[in-house]
């Protein structure tokens, strides 16, 4: 049968592909213009979310924390800068680019940006352009941290920020007296109500305290509000302050803890001193012979006492003296019995003694054993260092002397602390020498004379305070009290050891810096902060007692002292870095210290300032570093 025209057509095939692809070209095109242009939408928005955050983090990295509800200008601006760094105008057409940076009511920074994305293929099938919004917001954090101030409060603390040392020598006057505080917790209950010593602090023409201890004061509010403005109501943050001189007073502390730990703590045991005992009597003066009355014969007369028994003490009144009645029988004359009235005091021999310190610790009022005019004693709580390695300039970090042991608890007389007694420390001549000495009025006086308290060689003031969490008022409290005072002289190794001691997660004072229940080990950082170079005595009485006596550092090389001080120093820095203790320093002073330096966890965490505003920007400086910033949103 002939094929007709529509039957050829119906059977040929050839061209349908054709009809088809031109059948589906227009939801093809649409598809893949929706891929293309969502795409495009897609790495816009993340983009302009990355330059949200990047803005939102600088605006809190540099915003002033105030009252105010509005971003500050600085914070805005460098919102603005770096918001535009990290979305370039015109950047994939987008057009109307927006980026609002806000103060939020908790001192943070949000965010806002929006961008319109025209559309490409998909303006073709009557799509419009798109506007992209994203939102922002960044926070400073802080994780749970335990924070250490080691704070020097020596004399020179007392001078103005700018003065070098000459300045600052000459600028010094003798130490005046105060009222130590009866609030301070820390405190034994002889320190309370007891006469302290400070150097009175420099200040301007119109009265204003001017003086380092002064800005120090500032600093540390400074800081601590610094770390407050940036903790959510999860956030535990502890301090804890060491003030340092040529003695910690940490004895209430330690008590706290295990009163073990302290020889005498138990209640008994002894410890020895620099002091003094009564040799002998010398006569002041001699009466004159007097008819007895009534009458005696010879012998009865020769039967009354003509000397005083060694063996037999002599009470004396409270000025030091003892009267000793003589008798004779004279033939001068007379036959007859005669008596006389003589004056007699004390011949001191100084040399080491050991006392009883039981009763001392104990916290009531005692005899003072080195009296003899009814003087009495009370503990103040400060203590002498246990055993040390005298002599040595380094130190093996994995086995360290008692002493630099921040871990070591009080078992045995070697490694318990000791006592600070200065009413029973005296001043003598040479570390072999055990002079005699005739009346109270010697020139060898004890360490609670007022002359050796005036120059700053008994350096027994304010108690540290163990880690806990604080306040604002509370940290005030702290600085601004009656004796957080300037005296006495530098030993930064006794300042760091007790600093070390206080946030170690082994010592003795494990449970102040344990971690919350069901959260992370805190960070623990130190802030170690002085006015000047390692400056230790000879004669002063300080932690070691008197080197020049007791030679528990140099061992004789007094020369050297500040030598064996430094590598101490140094060995306690590197103990604390060991144990993943963030050490921060910070040098009030005329010239940069490398020890200082080398102390730190790193160089960059040395500061140096001469200035007082400089000394609180530096307590930020550290406070912004240990606080964590953070996009939150």
């Amino acid at each position: 049968m002939p094929s007709t025209f529509l039957g050829r057509l119906r059977r040929d095939r050839r061209g349908n592909t054709l009809a088809m692809m031109a059948a589906f070209l227009l939801p093809i095109c649409a598809l893949a213009g929706s891929a293309i242009d969502m795409a495009r939408l897609y790495v816009v928005k993340v983009r302009l979310q990355q330059a949200c955050d990047a803005g939102a983090l600088a605006g809190r990295k540099f915003m002033t924390s105030s009252a105010a509800t509005t971003l500050d200008t600085t914070a805005a601006a460098r919102a603005q800068t770096f918001f535009a760094n990290n979305f370039e105008s015109n950047w994939m057409k987008t057009s109307s680019v927006v980026f609002t940076p806000t103060k939020t009511a908790d001192q943070q920074v949000a965010g806002t940006a929006s961008a319109v994305v025209p559309m490409t293929i998909m303006k073709m099938f009557g799509q419009g352009n798109q506007t992209l919004s994203v939102t922002c917001e960044a926070r400073f954090d802080v994780a749970d941290t335990d924070i250490v101030f080691v704070l020097d409060t020596t004399g020179s603390m007392a001078c103005r920020p700018e003065d070098n040392d000459t300045a600052c020598s000459n600028s010094l006057a003798d130490a005046v007296t105060y009222t130590r505080p009866s609030s301070n917790k820390s405190a034994v209950a002889g320190y309370a109500g007891s006469t302290g010593y400070r150097v009175p602090e420099k200040t301007n023409g119109s009265g204003v305290n001017i003086s380092r201890i002064q800005a120090l004061r500032t600093a540390v509010i400074d800081f601590y509000n610094t770390i407050d403005e940036n903790v959510d109501s999860s956030t535990h943050v502890r301090y804890g302050f060491v003030t340092y001189s040529s003695m910690v007073n940490a004895g209430k502390a330690v008590m706290e803890v295990g009163a073990d730990n302290i020889i005498g703590g138990s209640g008994s045991g002894s410890w020895t001193y620099q002091s003094r005992i009564v040799n002998d009597d010398y006569t002041i003066s001699n009466g004159s012979w007097t008819d007895l009355s009534p009458t005696r014969n010879q012998t009865q007369c020769n039967a009354l006492p003509t000397t005083r028994d060694p063996a037999t003490a002599l009470t004396y009144d409270a000025t030091g003296r003892a009267i000793r009645t003589e008798y004779r029988w004279t033939t001068s004359g007379t036959d007859r019995c005669q008596y006389r009235n003589s004056t007699l005091g004390p011949q001191w021999k100084y040399q080491p003694q050991s006392w009883p310190v039981g009763p001392y610790v104990g916290g009531g009022t005692i005899a003072d054993p080195t009296s003899v005019t009814g003087g009495t004693t009370r503990w103040m709580g400060c203590l002498e260092e246990r055993d040390t390695t005298a002599g040595a300039s380094t130190f093996d970090n994995d086995n360290l002397p008692a002493d630099l042991d921040p871990d070591l608890p009080g078992t045995t007389n070697a490694t318990r602390w000791r006592p600070y007694w200065p009413d029973v420390e005296y001043v003598r001549p040479t570390h072999n020498a055990y002079p005699l000495s005739n009346g109270e009025s010697s020139t060898y006086q004890s360490y609670m004379d007022p002359d050796r308290l005036i120059l700053g060689k008994n350096g027994c003031a304010k108690p540290i305070r163990r880690l806990d969490e604080m306040s604002a008022a509370d940290v005030s409290a702290f600085v601004s009290a009656s004796d957080f005072v300037p005296l006495g002289g530098t030993y930064h190794d006794i300042g760091m050891i007790w600093g070390v001691r206080l946030i170690s997660p082994n010592g003795i004072f494990a449970a102040d810096t344990a971690a919350w229940p069901g959260r992370q080990q805190p960070k623990r950082i130190i802030v170690f902060m002085t006015d000047g170079a390692m400056s230790p005595s000879t004669d002063a009485y300080s932690m070691y007692g008197v080197e020049q006596l007791d030679r528990r550092v140099t061992n004789g090389a007094t020369n050297n002292r500040t030598t064996y001080h430094n590598a101490r120093f140094l060995a306690e820095c590197t103990k604390a870095k060991s144990m993943n203790i963030d050490v921060w320093t910070i040098a009030i002073a005329p010239d940069e210290d490398d020890n200082l330096t080398a102390c730190a966890t790193v160089a960059t965490q040395a500061f140096h300032t001469t200035s007082g505003t400089g000394l609180s920007d530096a307590f930020k400086a550290i406070a912004k570093q240990v606080a964590m910033l953070r996009i939150s949103k």
